[in-house]
């Protein structure tokens, strides 16, 4: 009775490119001894496959391999049945890496054997014993990589470059930097400009008029790098370098560098002190600047563009927050077939629109935000996406609180199913442009912007702040009878509040008229109530 064909791959790799280029190197020396093992089981009915699966200078510990993938696709379509390797650490010095890679072999009845040890993945025996030796190559990896840092903190406390982005102003040399005198003026100029703009948006813009471009360089590898406008970040970044002062950082320590400042020390001094001076007048009010990013890295708006938060001051010195797509905050030109897409959005309406119908579709959470992963804002509707593996501590509770909000159709909102989040569709079209007119799909809409009840609508969102902690639970009950009729506008419906303030509210709608109006608490009696 002939024996079953066992198609057999060879897999090989090399950490480094050193000595790939010889006519025979240690990839054609792996593949060698895994042939001549698979020609021993020529009895078992093992046959070599002619495809090469071959990763030369690529690092064990990741998975994006050319050769490992297409080595995983090629399994899937079931052309191999057992997978060769010289060592075991030539797949993966990672555990994690390495168990997942074996749960694809089981999935599809692949075998897994390595020349030098032999073991074999169909056995718990041989599992056991590849996860022991894995342990211990991955440990070799990690003190490996413990080594090389502490020389690079060691070598850089004595004031040398280890490589990276080179900064503009300088060109590497070996474990150096040396001057250079061309790109050394525009460094000049940009902290000198600061000092005199005292801002890295003006700045920015400044910049990218003139075309100045940032820093053109070449990698080893011959890719070449840079070369491009400034974007902020960038010039943040070359602001707050202390490697301008002759310095080299490293984490979060600075060391004397061994090469020559470009910046002087009081110029870099002044710079630093008015940047700390422009974040505190962003935390005044006692509100961190970053404190009101609630939905920061998790709102994007309707083409997927994140939406990052940011701040502008107003009259009296008062800071306003806003969610502004990436897109728009670094300048670049917008081209879409969505006119109507909000690019711009005031923070604290979306945060509490966010936050109440995340706090009543699961109110057994003590902070239901947490459980979001995603949030879009359409033209026409706000997409909340829940994580389900954070609902999932809830179970069957959680399960039947989604459920529920299909019938609650009375405060708009209906689910829609998604292989990976739980989505939340808000029908709400929200408005959110500054200016003194407001553009629609419909056209241009009158504004009249009534100044006394856009102020009140504003001092009830303060006082809710002082009267609320940072999870939005009420810790103090206003006693001023005026402070308790002030802090009801502060709970009107979004679009009631958006309305005010780019005074598209109805005619008749003022801060006397809100004063004599019981207003109700469901939103839809509140539109109901106010609507022209």
């Amino acid at each position: 009775m002939a024996r079953e064909t066992l198609r057999c791959a060879i897999y090989t790799r090399k950490s480094s490119e050193e000595g790939l280029e010889q006519d025979y190197n240690s990839l054609h020396a792996q593949r060698d001894a895994c042939q001549a093992y698979v020609k021993s089981q020529a009895g078992e009915g093992w046959t070599c496959l002619k495809t090469a699966y071959d990763d030369g200078g690529i690092s064990g510990g990741t998975m994006e391999r050319d050769g490992l993938k297409q080595l995983l696709a090629d399994i899937a379509e079931k052309k191999i049945d057992v997978v060769v390797v010289y060592k075991v650490d030539r797949l993966t010095r990672a555990l994690g890496d390495f168990a997942r890679i074996v749960e694809v072999f089981d999935r599809h009845g692949v075998s897994f054997v390595s020349v030098t040890q032999a073991f074999n993945t169909t056995t718990s025996m041989g599992r056991l014993t590849l996860n022991v030796l894995l342990s211990f190559a991955q440990f070799e990896r990690e003190v490996t990589g413990e080594r090389i840092r502490d020389k690079i903190a060691q070598s850089k406390a004595k004031g040398m470059w280890m490589g990276g982005t080179p900064p503009l102003g300088y060109d590497p040399k070996g474990r150096a930097l040396d001057v250079n005198e061309t790109e050394a003026v525009l460094v000049r100029y940009i902290f000198d400009r600061y000092l005199k703009l005292e801002s890295v948006g003006l700045l920015w813009a400044e910049l990218n008029a003139e075309g100045r471009l940032s820093k053109a360089w070449t990698t080893t590898k011959g890719r070449a790098m840079g070369g491009l406008p400034f974007d902020r970040g960038a010039i943040s970044h070359i602001l707050k370098n202390p490697t301008y002062i002759g310095m080299i950082p490293h984490k979060d320590l600075v060391h004397p560098g061994n090469h020559t400042p470009i910046v002087d020390r009081e110029v870099f001094d002044r710079v630093q002190a008015a940047l700390l001076a422009k974040t505190r007048r962003y935390k005044m009010d006692g509100t961190k600047a970053d404190s009101g990013a609630l939905l920061r890295g998790r709102l994007f708006d309707a083409d997927g563009v994140a939406m990052t938060p940011t701040t502008a001051t107003g009259s009296g010195g008062r800071v306003f927050r806003y969610y502004v797509s990436s897109n728009v905050q670094r300048g670049k030109k917008v081209t879409t077939d969505n006119p109507d897409a909000i690019r711009r959005a005031p923070a604290f309406a979306v945060e509490t629109l966010v936050r109440q119908a995340a706090t009543r579709l699961l109110p057994q959470l003590a902070d239901a935000t947490l459980a979001i992963a995603r949030i879009e804002i359409h033209p026409q509707a706000v997409h909340i996406g829940f994580d389900p593996k954070s609902i999932a501590p809830l179970g069957r509770e959680g399960e039947l609180a989604f459920d529920a909000m299909r019938t609650r159709i009375e405060i708009g909102e209906r689910l829609d199913a998604d292989k990976k989040l739980w989505w939340l569709r808000i029908d709400r079209r929200l408005q959110f442009r500054g200016g003194r007119r407001s553009f629609t799909a419909e056209g241009v809409q009158s504004v009249r912007i009534d100044q006394p009840l856009n102020k009140a609508l504003r001092q009830a969102h303060a006082l809710l702040e002082r009267c609320t902690d940072a999870r939005g639970e009420v810790v103090r009950v206003p006693e001023d009878p005026r402070e308790r009729m002030l802090i009801r506008l502060a709970f009107l419906a979004p679009e009631i509040q958006i309305a005010i303030l780019h005074g598209r509210q109805r005619a008749d709608l003022t801060l006397e008229s809100l004063r004599r109006l019981k207003l109700p608490l469901a939103w839809d009696d509140q539109r109901n109530a106010t609507s022209g």
